[in-house]
């Protein structure tokens, strides 16, 4: 018997109070074990569709569905926040503690753990990504790239089954920008990355899905493109995967 998919989104609609036209229309979507990446227009509904996920938002229409049973109340979706990890744009609106090894912790201390062992898993966490000897770090004191993986390992601590990364690239440099690629490459996890980064995306995705007015469609796999672009350091030799 298969067993169901950890999300399902079925006809999900929702329109921003006051406005007359629906920025989500009948969004169909399962999120199941692929590492997948979500692109679209500023505005579009992107962080709303997350938002709807965790359930900080509800829709005006339609299901939200965790393992074959629609969410209902908000104990359903405090069930369902246990299993999915949901990394905001900010990492400011993320970070709340004075170090880094507190922040790590907090997840795992929720979840009843001793603080011996929220500490070693805040440690190992850490470890994991790169980041021995930040644990009496300050955390407002980090740079953005820095809160961004201290953001991902409170996450990665409290051992989600899926991951929704909100933008994760954004102000990142190069070197922390190659790390996060490195991890999200090496990750067993299933995600969903939202990103306006193609390249990002098609280094760490294997399932794209675009969403613009109101709609999501899944994009052909293997479709080559050529594109032309401008960033930082554009003027040094580099080059595009294929």
């Amino acid at each position: 018997m298969t067993s169901a998919p950890l999300i399902e989104l079925s006809n999900i609609s929702y329109t921003f109070p006051g406005e007359q036209e629906p920025l989500l229309n009948g969004i169909n979507l399962v999120i199941g074990q692929d590492k997948m990446g979500l692109i679209g227009p500023n505005g579009c509904g992107k962080t709303t569709l997350f938002h709807i996920i965790m359930g900080l938002l509800r829709p005006d229409g339609g299901k939200v569905i965790h393992r074959g049973k629609e969410i209902t109340t908000t104990e359903g979706f405090t069930v369902l926040r246990r299993e999915v990890g949901f990394l905001f744009q900010s990492s400011d609106d993320q970070l709340f503690s004075p170090t880094v090894l507190e922040d790590v912790a907090f997840g795992p201390l929720n979840l009843g753990f001793s603080v011996d062992e929220a500490s070693d898993v805040a440690v190992s966490t850490l470890e994991s990504l790169g980041l021995h000897g930040f644990e009496h770090r300050i955390t407002h004191k980090l740079s953005g790239g820095e809160k961004k993986l201290v953001a991902l390992a409170t996450i990665l601590a409290m051992e989600p089954q899926l991951l929704l990364l909100d933008e994760p690239t954004n102000n990142l440099d190069l070197e922390i920008m190659a790390r996060l690629t490195d991890i999200l490459q090496n990750m067993t996890l299933p995600f969903v990355i939202i990103s306006h980064d193609w390249d990002f995306l098609a280094e760490t995705t294997s399932v794209l899905y675009t969403l613009d007015s109101g709609h999501i469609h899944k994009c052909k796999e293997g479709h080559i493109h050529e594109h032309r672009h401008v960033h930082v350091y554009g003027d040094r030799p580099h080059q595009h995967k294929d």
